[in-house]
């Protein structure tokens, strides 16, 4: 599979006048109509070329075209968060990343497939068919951002946005062979992101190498009045010490990241990875996260009732879609809740309106919270460098390659497994990116190798993944 343009090869050909900002756009305009009906990662696309800015090459992303996942609302286009109740629903304003991007100068292609509300691991829970993954359309390219992950790995894209709950950023980068990164919560603004569940949802890059990851980071980072989570500050240069040495730093493997479940052929493509890192001069320690165990229960406490509070606001009355069939107004909310959202989300409302309701709230959320503090102690403890702390954490992103389409979708409980690994890293509020890592030897599907950080140190993580991806190659 050609891996096509990077950020840096558009900057290049622009500078070097090989092409304008405008035919390159029109060139992965063209690809995309021609391409996508193959692969449905794109829901819909921008046909006219549109830079805010002049030719300006101080800025990092000037005239390099992306794609956004359709839950990052974009001004006067269509935003369905890959839902029917949504499927009308024009965006009355920019998010606070696409200012960003627009700033930095970036073409927007269009808008990406996704799960419903960005609930799934695999893209087949999208009210608009399945996406299928660039290196065997018979599988599926993760989710919830598989649109966004298929796009950049088939480029038809150079980079694309997507959002990260539970692994929704790094999941689909592991099965379609590209970089995925999910910021700390509090660097990015989700002011204008669907809200799936506001204490875990964090937007992130995904991207053809590391440095494009860091490139987009910067770019997309900084405080937000919008966002009272963000975090004042300066945003530092991601692509500054990216090569400074890494011999010397400590790479905690945690035990309970290679037990049951993982296929042998990751679990050897992530040991062959660490072997890499001990070969480049960082100490490898063994560590424990006891209590990851119980991250799955506790995050499908928490997102279901996040999730059926966000959720109620798509009534059938203010926006999206709203039934003609209703006489009352309870047959409204019923109706057009009841045509409008997918299996999934009606799911988990289910399951989060239950689990807080009068008498539950105890036993399951406050519990899922508790248990959450644990989770975040455990990453606290093993980052504490006063007691023999590590400066990263590394391990496989999924258990498995990228499954068949359809394989998965009587079991709901086998697909939520597929986050198991990433779901700690979101419930801690931690840096963390999935770097590809070679293919299994029987599937020759790619492996995704996670990396993560500290809170607010996504320049040591980026500096591991690229030192590693240069060795890697």
């Amino acid at each position: 599979m050609n891996n096509g343009y990077t950020i840096k090869d558009i900057r290049d050909g622009l500078a070097k006048g090989h092409f304008t900002a405008e035919e390159i756009f029109k060139k992965y305009s063209d690809k995309i109509k021609k391409e996508n009906k193959k692969l449905n990662a794109y829901l819909s696309v921008f046909e006219n070329y549109k830079l805010e800015t002049e030719n300006s090459t101080a800025m990092p992303l000037w005239g390099v075209p992306c794609a956004i996942k359709d839950n990052v609302l974009i001004e006067g286009t269509i935003t369905t968060a890959g839902s029917k109740i949504l499927k009308n629903y024009i965006s009355a304003y920019d998010a606070a990343v696409i200012k960003k991007l627009r700033q930095t100068g970036a073409t927007f292609l269009g808008k990406t497939n996704m799960d419903e509300f960005a609930m799934g691991s695999s893209t087949e829970n999208s009210a608009y068919g399945v996406t299928k993954n660039p290196h065997d359309i018979t599988r599926v390219p993760g989710g919830s951002s598989g649109g966004s992950a298929a796009a950049v790995a088939a480029d038809l894209a150079v980079f694309a946005l997507g959002s990260d709950t539970g692994g929704s950023i790094r999941q689909p980068a592991s099965l379609c062979g590209v970089v995925g990164l999910k910021p700390t919560y509090g660097r990015v603004s989700r002011h204008g992101l669907v809200a799936l569940a506001s204490s875990l949802d964090q937007i992130g890059p995904i991207t053809k190498n590391v440095y494009d990851s860091a490139l987009v980071l910067g770019a997309i980072s900084g405080h937000d009045i919008f966002d009272s989570t963000t975090v004042p500050g300066i945003v530092p240069d991601y692509t500054k010490n990216l090569t400074k040495d890494i011999k010397g730093l400590r790479v905690g493997v945690p035990k309970e990241f290679f037990g049951e479940g993982l296929e042998d052929e990751v679990n050897q493509k992530v040991r062959e990875s660490i072997s890499k890192l001990k070969d480049m001069g960082c100490e490898i320690v063994d560590i424990s996260l006891p209590h990851s165990k119980y991250a799955l229960a506790a995050y499908y406490i928490i997102v279901p009732c996040e999730a059926s509070a966000n959720l109620a606001r798509f009534d059938g009355i203010r926006y999206g879609h709203s039934s003609k069939e209703a006489k009352t107004l309870l047959d409204t909310y019923t109706e057009s809740r009841s045509e409008g959202f997918g299996a999934e989300p009606k799911r988990r409302i289910m399951l989060g309106t239950y689990a807080l309701s009068s008498g539950y709230y105890d036993a399951y959320y406050l519990k899922a919270q508790k248990i959450r503090a644990l989770i975040k102690k455990d990453f606290d403890n093993a980052f504490n460098l006063s007691t023999g702390g590590v400066d990263v954490i590394v391990g496989p992103t999924s258990p498995g390659t990228a499954f068949k389409i359809g394989e998965k979708a009587s079991d709901p409980l086998s697909l939520y497994l597929s986050d198991i690994y990433t779901v700690p890293v979101n419930l801690a509020g931690i840096p963390a990116l999935s770097l590809p890592c070679g293919k299994g030897r029987k599937s020759n599907l790619p492996v995704g190798f996670q990396i993560i950080g500290r809170p607010f140190d996504e320049e040591t993580v980026l500096r591991v993944s690229y030192q590693l991806e240069q060795a890697l190659k």
